[in-house]
Parts: C-alpha cells; structure tokens; sequence
C-alpha cells in the first residue's frame, strides 16, 4: 500500500438496510441457539425537541426490533413545532411516538436536597465547606440550577477555595448567572 494510499481518509459508507437485515438474523440465530444472550441497553436522548421528522421515523422503526433498547427522551419543552416543520406537537414528539411513550414529570430539587446533593459532590471531590458555605451555595444552586451549580462550577474552575469562606454566598453569587437573566 503507498504512502498516499496510507494517509487518505478512510471511505465512509452508509450501512445498507440490507445489511442491517443480515446481521438481525445472524443475532436472532444466534440468540435462539444460546450461543448469545442478549443484554437490552439504553439509548438517553436529551433535547429530543430538537429531534426532525426523519429522526423520529427512524426512532419509531427502531423500536419494533426485539433487539430495541430502552430509550428514554429528554425535554424541558411544552407545545412547540417538530424541528424542520410546522406541525406541533407536544414536546416536539410527533404524536405517533408520544403514543408509546410514558411522560414522567420531574419536580425541582428542595433546598434540603441541593445541600445533600452539593455535600456529596463536595466529598467526592475531596473538598471541606465550611458550616456556612454549604447553605449559602445550596441557596445558589435551589435558586439557579444544579445543571450549572455552585460546586460543579467552582470545582471545574479552580475556583472554590475561594468562595469557601464566610463569604462564600456573595462571591459566589458573581459566579453565576439564572437561565431567566440571559434572555434580554
């Protein structure tokens, strides 16, 4: 082989439906005759909103396999058009989808959980907060979102010894920014 040969790009191809077809049998021989077992995953899919039509068609093709993982869709959306069209739909899920689906609805974190939740993440990292840094980052992280929270941000910034003090609410409080402030 040449050395330009070498360091081309490989050929990408699209796995062809036949293909596709060929390996679900051999695996479905296969699990028959015990050879395999088959161990169901999951497949998390966050922003599912921003999800198009052929996506979902895909999805939903996808999920009549009996080798089909879990899938779980992830949205903070209500009533919004499917991506690329200009149909809505609740969530963004066409309504053929939704169907098959179980909607879990989360509740926000209580100020007692976000200081758990903040007191592990602390430990984890091997970080000692001080008696009144604790409520006054879980204050942060109730008031503001955990998504972006106190610790994690400090701890990725370098930044939490700090705002581990006595002053830990209001230096901290600099640091970051709620969802609500962002939109002008």
């Amino acid at each position: 082989m040449s050395l330009m040969n070498q360091m081309g790009k490989p050929k990408k191809t699209e796995i062809t439906e036949k293909l596709r077809q060929e390996i679900n049998r051999v695996v479905s021989k296969y699990l028959e005759q015990g050879i395999a077992e088959l161990v169901p995953g999951v497949l998390f899919i966050d922003e599912v909103h921003m999800l198009d039509l052929e996506c979902f068609a895909y999805l939903n093709r996808a999920l009549e396999s009996n080798l089909a993982p879990i899938v779980v869709l992830a949205t903070n959306r209500g009533m919004c058009e499917i991506h690329g069209t200009d149909f809505r739909s609740p969530h963004g899920i066409p309504v053929d989808l939704l169907d098959r689906c179980m909607i879990i609805r989360t509740q926000p974190y209580s100020l007692e959980e976000v200081a758990q939740i903040l007191a592990i993440r602390a430990q984890i990292e091997g970080i000692s907060l001080g008696d009144d840094a604790l409520p006054a980052l879980a204050e942060i992280g109730g008031r503001t979102s955990l998504r972006y929270g106190p610790l994690r941000r400090c701890v990725s910034q370098q930044r939490l010894l700090a705002l581990v003090s006595s002053v830990a609410g209001s230096k901290a409080s600099e640091c970051f920014v709620e969802v609500a402030n962002t939109i002008a």
